[in-house]
């Protein structure tokens, strides 16, 4: 997977919707994502919005989604 940082100021974020799951904790420590016009999936820190944001390709974002619901990624939770 090959992640960039891009500005939060950046021009391709001006018109998305930033979500977050409802699994979130309340104390806002969360992972925000957003669709954008190209498909491409723009990732970022909720606790730092005017931050940098990671775009992540399609295909890769969906490879990452289907590890995680296959368990692949539990070992990190200790």
């Amino acid at each position: 997977m090959d992640l960039v940082a891009y500005s939060a100021n950046d021009p391709q974020f001006d018109c998305v919707t930033w979500r977050k799951s409802q699994h979130s904790n309340p104390s806002g420590n969360c992972v925000e994502l957003a669709g954008l016009a190209d498909g491409t999936v723009a990732i970022r820190n909720s606790r730092h919005p005017a931050g940098p944001a990671l775009l992540c390709a399609p295909a890769e974002f969906s490879a990452f989604l289907a590890a995680a619901r296959d368990g692949e990624f539990d070992s990190l939770l200790g």
